[in-house]
């Protein structure tokens, strides 16, 4: 059994990190609430623009195609990347950087495949295995469209070149702050849904012209699409940390009564000893 003096400093130690776990705890809750409220109102916005998009591409003909929707023979996938560029949230990073290699082992296995890395704890580890395109780690010190269209800019510029084939969007949907969704999107190509396509383009009343109003909206959508989804997994990141530094605080807590106990029946033990000893040293003299 160790002695009084390491059991009492782990003790310490251990009381020590439970603090900190509980400070981080509380400052995700704190955060969750904000990010969680913002996608929660902007789930409804994106969806409908996505699905006004897809019904838009599925009317046009032949002619009206634009680079955004040129369908080509999958041979060079891009794959966006969203993780956090701090750690200490369970397995939200692993989720991510596990489907990703997934996607590029088997899914597109003999395809050229490259990442486009939005996060720093999965640009650092996928970097050793897959190449990397890009990476966007600062994102997070200013998160907004702005910052996050020019990202979706640059995906969409070099499938519109042809560098890709494809482009998909990997992050954590958020559910609630226990549960976050790995989630798989296509970014580019955009394809009209089977629903889209069956629908008239006698739906809508399209003015100046339906061209035009997808020359508009269509760049528009897929900036949006991604500032969605990272929005979703800057929730998801928050919600995982929350409930992470929860679980830890809760398993320090019970090693600390544990280590408490472990202390007190030390120290009964020591002056029982003690006790004994006195005791016998009496029984001695008077003997």
């Amino acid at each position: 059994m160790a002695n009084l003096k390491e059991i009492r400093n782990r003790i310490a130690s251990v009381s020590s990190t439970m603090q900190i776990t509980s400070a981080m705890k509380m400052v995700s809750a704190a955060k969750l609430k904000k990010a969680q409220d913002a996608i929660t109102a902007m789930r409804p916005y994106a969806n409908k623009l996505t699905e006004l998009i897809q019904n838009l591409s599925g009317n046009l003909d032949g002619d009206g195609q634009k680079p955004y929707t040129t369908q080509r023979v999958e041979e060079k996938i891009l794959i966006i990347a969203i993780t956090s560029n701090r750690g200490l949230c369970g397995a939200f990073n692993t989720n991510i950087i596990k489907e990703t290699l997934r996607l590029a082992k088997e899914d597109y296995a003999g395809k050229t495949v490259e990442v486009m890395g939005i996060g720093k704890k999965g640009g650092d580890i996928l970097s050793k295995t897959l190449p990397i395109n890009s990476r966007h780690d600062a994102i997070y010190d200013d998160l907004n469209f702005g910052n996050t269209a020019e990202v979706a800019l640059e995906a969409m510029d070099a499938f519109a070149e042809a560098q890709y084939d494809k482009v998909l969007v990997v992050y954590n949907r958020f559910k609630n702050a226990a549960t976050q969704i790995v989630t798989t999107e296509q970014f580019l190509p955009i394809v009209a849904e089977e629903d889209a396509v069956k629908q008239s383009s006698a739906d809508y009343i399209y003015e100046p012209s339906q061209s035009a109003i997808i020359d508009e909206l269509l760049p528009k959508s897929l900036k949006m699409q991604l500032f969605k989804a990272v929005k979703d997994s800057f929730a998801s990141e928050h919600g995982a940390r929350m409930t992470a530094m929860h679980k830890a605080t809760d398993n320090a807590t019970e090693l600390r009564d544990q280590l408490k106990l472990t202390y007190n029946k030390a120290r009964q033990a020591a002056i029982t000893n003690e006790i004994l000893e006195i005791v016998g040293g009496a029984e001695a003299l008077n003997n």
